[in-house]
């Protein structure tokens, strides 16, 4: 592409102003159509006023764009009354010049359907406002008030165009709401046809359970999300979920992190479960995987890092109470910061709203470990597909930001891989919980059904759940099998006395060797003693006989001489 061709792009790209609104820019690639109107519509009690209204609030204190509320229902004292629960305070920004807000009365009594009918008072009105403090941004709620006297479908369509142009031509970022209509997106079926960009949202009830969710119908000039996206509304204001932006493009570490049981970590290649990772602990009930998962909190804050645990069935008091009596005191790092739990039936709110509600608090908290318990229990809330979909997409986020995930699967039957088929694929490390029933008692069993990326064990342990915590020991095999609980206990007291008789035997035949040796050493040592005494007995008798020996040869030397003297004297 050429330099001109770039610069033509540049200048033909539509330009987009940011809503400020948590999502919803990722959503629309970067907020709404600069310069141009937005539809939000939809039926009574979806958020249209409240999200166009964090529309102006957010545009004057996180983007210095002042803007203009003009409303066709409510007052301005009742406008400041519903938002102040979010914690917006309009009254500062209208005292500062940021907001202006006006109400207009519209008396359907005195409305005349005529072909001079026009909103040329609005505009004078409006533009005043606009030019008072400058505005940017300007919120029209609700447009149905407007022509609500009004039938000539005619009229009704000039008149919104010529309003939207004469918006366009002030340079004002619009948003309009409106009520949703019957097969209609409004209730005149007219204003989609004039807006740049639709915002459909939509308050539903599923099962005694309402969620509210988010569409863009249409975005000229630009891609969006064209998935239904559910969004909060709470103190803090609006928040969608990006469904559409979960995508595998995450790093991983290659660091390790302890589980909380040493035996555990020896399983797993001595280390214990990758930092980031996703891993999912199944069992039956009773088997004990909330203390392996508290187990794991209260590692984690030993370490002064950040835990975060969701529980959908106890509350914190029960989780802190019961895991004293195996010996984890968590509340310590609950005062001192580092643990932070979330009680709550899932019921409470739709799989959206469970994973809105999860995505703010992780953001807020920041933690290196979050724990769901269990989170079988979201099906309750929905269906298990729609709650293992929930999860993947809470896997993705969580992956994102290098948190590692803790799942507690609770099973129905005693074999928990036939519960867990639709989140197996996902799950990074697998730990199954499940029962040995031996000789008329119930213990635990533990193993590692998969850890990606790492040498792990192969052998179920016994899982131990004791006042000074927990443990994992070798399953026992004895000569029926293996054994587990009383019967390992049996086997290994009957295993220790027979190598304590065989330990003695050997001990015994020990000593008798010793005798024996030591006999032997004796008899060796007299026969020493008698070769030694024979060895000097000969060496006198050498020496005595050499003795002898060197005398006749002295005393014949002696003689020698003797005789050879007498000759000499004679002659």
């Amino acid at each position: 592409m050429s330099k001109l061709n770039k610069i033509i792009a540049g200048t033909d790209r539509l330009a987009k102003v940011p809503t400020g609104i948590t999502g919803f820019d990722e959503i629309t690639g970067g907020g709404l159509p600069a310069g141009r109107p937005s539809l939000v519509c939809g039926s009574a009690g979806c958020g249209k006023s409240l999200m166009a209204i964090e529309f102006l609030v957010r545009g004057a204190i996180q983007f210095k764009e002042p803007g203009v509320l003009m409303t066709f229902e409510e007052s301005a004292a009742d406008v400041r009354k519903n938002v102040a629960s979010l914690g917006f305070n309009i009254a500062d920004l209208v005292a500062r010049k940021q907001l202006v807000v006006d109400h207009v009365y519209v008396n359907r009594s005195e409305i005349e359907e005529n072909g001079e009918y026009d909103l040329e008072g609005l505009f004078i009105r409006l533009g005043h406002a606009i030019d008072s403090i400058g505005a940017k941004r300007v919120v029209l709620d609700t447009i149905e008030s407007l022509f609500a006297g009004l039938n000539n479908q005619a009229i009704l369509r000039g008149e919104l165009r010529r309003l939207f142009a004469w918006l366009k031509a002030r340079g004002m970022t619009t948003v309009i709401t409106a009520e949703r209509g019957d097969g209609l997106l409004t209730r005149y079926g007219l204003e989609e046809y004039v807006s740049d960009c639709v915002v459909l949202l939509d308050h539903r009830v599923i099962g005694q359970i309402s969620t509210r969710r988010l569409r863009i119908v249409k975005y000229r000039g630009s891609t969006h999300g064209a998935n239904e996206y559910p969004f909060l509304i709470d103190t803090k204001g609006i928040s969608v979920l990006p469904l559409s932006s979960a995508s595998m493009d995450y790093d991983v570490s290659n660091k390790r992190v302890s589980t909380g049981v040493a035996q555990l970590d020896d399983m797993l290649g001595g280390k214990g479960f990758y930092r980031g990772s996703t891993v999912m602990l199944s069992g039956t009930a009773g088997t004990g995987k909330t203390s392996l998962a508290a187990s794991l909190a209260f590692a984690t804050c030993s370490r002064g890092e950040r835990c975060m645990y969701f529980s959908f069935e106890e509350s914190e008091a029960q989780i802190l109470r019961n895991m004293l009596s195996i010996g984890i005191d968590l509340a310590p790092h609950v005062e001192a910061g580092l643990l932070q739990f979330h009680a709550t039936r899932p019921t409470v709110h739709g799989l959206e709203m469970h994973l809105v509600q999860l995505h703010r608090l992780v953001d807020d908290f920041k933690p290196a470990v979050v724990i769901l318990d269990p989170v079988t229990n979201l099906a309750t809330a929905g269906n298990s597909d729609e709650s293992n979909n929930m999860l993947i997409r809470l896997v993705d986020f969580l992956r994102k930001r290098v948190i590692t995930a803790f799942f507690v699967s609770l099973s129905n039957v005693a074999t928990a891989q036939e519960t867990d088929e639709g989140m197996s694929s996902i799950v990074d490390t697998w730990l199954l919980l499940s029962d040995i029933e031996l000789g008329g008692e119930r213990n635990r069993g533990l193993y590692v059904l998969k850890s990606r990326g790492m040498a792990h064990s192969n052998q179920v342990r016994e899982f131990l759940i004791t006042s000074q915590g927990l443990r994992l020991v070798p399953t026992y095999l004895g000569p029926t099998g293996v054994l587990t609980g009383s019967a390992r206990l049996i086997q290994e007291t009957q295993d220790a006395a027979a190598e304590k008789s065989l330990h003695e035997e050997i001990q015994r035949k020990q000593l008798v060797l010793d005798y024996r040796r030591q006999a032997v050493e004796a008899q060796v040592e007299a026969l020493r003693a008698g070769f030694e005494a024979e060895k000097k007995e000969f060496g006198r008798a050498v020496a005595s006989q050499q003795s002898k020996t060197d005398q006749i040869m002295t005393d014949r030397l002696a003689t020698a001489k003797s005789r050879q003297a007498g000759k000499t004297k004679r002659g």
